[in-house]
């Protein structure tokens, strides 16, 4: 069986998970430090990022907008992806 790290859409990097979750750094952190999130720190350039588990950040998103906020991420995110689908 394949890790989950590595199959496609299963991780997201910190920054998409803030961008697409809603999520600011600290909270990612801070559930980082404390286990709720499982992290492979990576590098680009130089620059280091994490490297997160999807299903994770997204009950840690449920956790702190509820289940609405989550659902309202999501479409948001949709319709942001739509929009520059239809703007190619």
């Amino acid at each position: 069986m394949e890790s989950i790290w590595k199959q496609k859409g299963a991780t997201l990097s910190d920054k998409s998970a803030r961008k697409e979750f809603g999520l600011t750094q600290d909270e990612i952190y801070a559930a980082m430090r404390a286990g709720k999130l499982q992290f492979q720190q990576n590098c680009m350039h130089g620059n280091p990022w994490f490297r997160l588990l999807r299903h994770e950040v997204e009950s840690l998103a449920r956790e702190k907008h509820g289940k609405d906020g989550l659902r309202r991420k999501k479409l948001q995110k949709e319709l942001a992806d739509l929009g520059k689908e239809a703007r190619k």
